[in-house]
């Protein structure tokens, strides 16, 4: 049985007179639980308070159709208040670990000790709060890592494109550098003409020229290589196809080509066509190197943009450019909107910057982005028209807004109600936590002072972010 000895041992219920101690303690209901057992479910309705005197209790919340560990409660403590006096569901399974002795106080006798007592009442007050704002910190933590989860993904997928391309030219440059160093040593065995030699590396740099800046026109390339096929196969050339795209890339033209073969056209040695095979290896060379390059910048773009998504190695708060962070989001989510999915931006010219704190704000852009998203992937358009999401921005008086549209089939009524609640979602197990939403709006109204605004009918979601400009 509870006694009094017990309660006395928690803070909390030093407040009460001996007399109601000893009135919780015939009011309570003895329960015993052997490790496995369950003593509530996520989503079950509240069932009073709860006097732990014994063992641990495991608290998990389902995430991605997992059970995720996110706490504990060890004897001697109590719990149950938060739901007894929100009325709100168990956000937790409670699970016992071991043997766990507890006491049930109904919800109607903890109201009625609550009220009796005012010492006691300020005291639970101050433990709900604590305990809120540690619940607060930590969905905001999991919803935060959640959006780099969903990054991450996308952002392996973007890394690996470029860095094979890397890989891919390191690894066909080094026996493509050792042959045009074999050639070159043929070449410069035998007795040539300067001046001759010297038509060659000015067809080569002009050719370096035209493959960093390759034709727009795909059909014109395609013009070009064939006439340069029949050219190298009228000479002579063995395997001509092989040198075709990497002269035509360079802008090697048939009538360049017949007075720079002329001299060594009936020569025996593999002379003959050395000078081919050399401009196209070192257009080849050239076409490496270029993709690397391009590659290294596409690591270091994303690289930067994960950087500054993160606000890595910077203060909190500072003086922010709205349009980076939203574009650092764009460019994080490229794998996804590559499926079909248009981005258009109307951002406002000088729009001032803010001071905001910069990796919570790419949290909101994050959620609102990728719900936008998921309804067009899943859903399609209202009129069948291309999926399309525009990003607007301007000032108004002393706030910079923010509209994030999409031209999906909008949000149903019984449903826009409810989008901000905690854990409500429309999105299968797997697909969202529910908390999205409502972290948004906690960012936004809470640590920046401004305002969500929601519009929708058919064929168009409206999210509008209302943030004022402050001075540092």
């Amino acid at each position: 049985m509870l006694c009094a000895d017990t309660l006395l041992q928690l803070e909390l219920f030093q407040t009460l007179p001996i007399g109601k101690l000893e009135w919780i303690c015939d009011r309570v209901q003895s329960i015993q639980l052997k490790a496995g057992d369950i003593l509530s479910r996520e989503g079950d309705r509240p069932n009073g308070f709860y006097i732990q005197v014994s063992g641990t209790i495991n608290l998990s919340r389902k995430s991605q159709g997992v059970d995720m560990p996110i706490g504990r409660h060890e004897g001697l403590s109590f719990f149950g208040e938060i739901q007894v006096l929100s009325d709100d569901d168990v956000p937790v399974t409670l699970e016992a670990v071991c043997e766990v002795q507890l006491y049930r106080l109904s919800a109607e006798d903890f109201l009625e000790v609550l009220h009796s007592c005012r010492e006691f009442e300020k005291l639970m007050f101050r433990t709900v709060q604590k305990r809120l704002r540690g619940l607060e910190s930590f969905i905001q933590t999991r919803e935060k890592m959640a959006a780099l989860g969903t990054l991450s993904a996308g952002l392996a997928h973007e890394l690996n494109n470029p860095a094979a391309a890397l890989v891919r030219a390191l690894k066909d440059l080094q026996p493509t550098m050792l042959e045009l160093q074999r050639m070159n040593l043929i070449y410069g065995q035998r007795q040539v003409d300067e001046a001759h030699t010297a038509q060659w590396v000015e067809i080569r740099d002009r050719g370096f020229a035209a493959i960093a800046n390759p034709l727009p026109n795909s059909l014109e390339l395609s013009d070009r290589e064939d006439r340069l096929l029949d050219w190298l196969e009228d000479y002579g050339v063995q395997e001509a196809w092989k040198l075709v795209e990497p002269l035509a890339l360079g802008g090697v033209e048939p009538e360049m080509l017949s007075p720079m073969m002329e001299p060594w056209r009936d020569d025996s040695t593999e002379l003959r066509d050395l000078g081919l095979r050399w401009l196209a290896l070192s257009f080849d060379v050239m076409a490496m190197i270029d993709n690397g390059l391009n590659g290294a910048e596409r690591i270091s773009t994303l690289v930067h943009s994960m950087k500054s998504y993160s606000y890595m190695d910077r203060g909190a708060q500072q003086k922010i450019d709205i349009h980076d962070g939203i574009e650092d989001t764009l460019r994080l989510f490229s794998f996804k909107l590559k499926q079909g999915i248009t981005v258009k931006r109307e951002y406002a010219e000088n729009l001032p910057q803010i001071l905001a704190f910069g990796s919570e704000l790419n949290q909101v852009w994050t959620n609102l982005i990728d719900n936008a998203i998921y309804e067009l992937e899943n859903k399609g358009t209202f009129d069948g028209s291309p999926s399309t999401i525009t990003i607007r921005t301007c000032r108004k008086d002393k706030c910079v807004i923010v509209e994030i549209i999409d031209n999906g089939h909008g949000i149903a009524p019984e449903v826009k109600n409810r989008i901000l609640e905690p854990f409500f979602t429309t999105k299968p197990m797997g697909k969202g936590s529910g908390l999205g939403l409502d972290v948004v709006r906690r960012i936004i109204e809470n640590r920046h002072q401004g305002s969500l605004a929601i519009e929708s009918g058919s064929g168009k979601t409206c999210f509008i972010v209302f943030l004022p400009i402050q001075e540092a």
